[in-house]
């Protein structure tokens, strides 16, 4: 939490714009903005608002792609389940 708080305030820094600039476009509060930055715990929505306000929400989305990766290339092919069931150990 901490690092992408680190990283949403250079981010914002970067842009020149202040924590009620952000707060306004990404429509949160300024202290969800400075929790944010601080590495706090917020909302996943009010992440990504203030992603988006920031131009990177993109970025993070293609972040998780997992179709990036090694192993989502090499099991492009194959169909995905729709469900994935553990069963309990005898």
């Amino acid at each position: 939490m901490a690092e992408l708080g680190d990283h949403l305030a250079v981010w914002r820094r970067l842009q020149r714009l202040t924590v009620a600039q952000v707060a306004e476009r990404a429509d949160v509060s300024l202290g969800v903005v400075s929790k944010l930055e601080a590495g706090a715990g917020t909302t996943l929505e009010s992440f990504l608002r203030v992603a988006r306000a920031l131009g990177v929400l993109d970025a993070v989305a293609a972040s998780i792609d997992p179709y990036r990766t090694d192993v989502g290339r090499l099991r492009a092919n194959e169909a995905l389940p729709q469900r994935v069931r553990h069963r309990a150990a005898p």
